[in-house]
């Protein structure tokens, strides 16, 4: 996961509060890919919080959480320890830990542009059973005028942004690579609506974002209270937001 994993630490309180979940819809489609849910085992590598873990559980998989930061595998386990459906591990993209064949699903959320494409690739061919398949998903906030003000922001004082979903666009050429170019993607509605408390804590928990006791720390809380005043309403802002999914079979290494 090329070398992130001490980039999340002390963000899991933020990340667990504030961070969406994906959209309905999205889970109700992968509920007919694999039909009836209940008779199948998804593996969600960098787990994090367990944020698309609750959400794969409450639609009846059963789920293998992969994650290796301790803070937010820690998170997830105290979130989702008490059903037997689902187990945590520390691992990564390329040594999931996992047995081979083992899974039916490998999921990726808001995740894969932290990962080695064709270790990742790999490594999912040899947990997935056979007909199983990868999905790599994103909750994508698309250019709305407020996303725009907001990455702007983050340009202006954090270093480490280089845009949203580490700079990985739509059917980017890695997502081509890791699926040998033969996939198939949905877009589902998301929009979130959010209060001042929970922008903050979403912008906080971001990988690139500053913490308090950095250098230009006060000027970047300052910058996002006043974007919020600038687009909220009535204490509200509405906050455009898909969730993009990429579904397909991992491409087999090249030579």
């Amino acid at each position: 996961m090329r070398n992130t994993f001490d980039r999340f630490n002390g963000r899991h309180q933020d990340y667990q509060a504030a961070r969406p979940s994906y959209a309905q819809e999205f889970l109700d489609w992968l509920g007919e890919l694999y039909a009836p849910p209940e008779r199948y085992t998804a593996a969600d590598i960098g787990s994090g919080t367990g944020k698309l873990s609750a959400q794969l559980l409450a639609a009846g998989f059963r789920v293998c959480g992969v994650e290796p930061n301790p803070d937010m595998r820690g998170a997830a386990e105290a979130l989702l320890g008490g059903d037997p459906r689902f187990s945590s591990s520390n691992g990564t993209d390329h040594d999931t830990g996992l047995p081979d064949r083992s899974v039916d699903m490998v999921a990726a959320a808001q995740a894969f542009h932290w990962f080695d494409g064709p270790a990742f690739a790999r490594e999912c061919r040899r947990i997935l059973r056979p007909g199983g398949r990868a999905v790599l998903v994103w909750n994508v906030r698309g250019s709305a005028p407020v996303n725009q003000a907001l990455a702007q922001v983050f340009r202006e004082h954090c270093p480490s942004f280089h845009g949203f979903t580490g700079g990985m666009g739509e059917d980017d050429p890695r997502i081509r690579d890791f699926f040998g170019g033969a996939y198939e993607k949905r877009r589902f509605p998301n929009p979130l609506t959010l209060d001042r408390d929970r922008f903050l804590r979403r912008c906080f928990s971001s990988s690139y974002a500053l913490r308090e006791g950095d250098a230009d720390y006060e000027a970047f809380r300052a910058a996002l209270e006043a974007l919020f005043d600038t687009f909220a309403s009535g204490g509200q802002l509405i906050q455009p937001n898909e969730t993009v999914a990429y579904v397909g079979i991992p491409a087999a290494p090249q030579g």
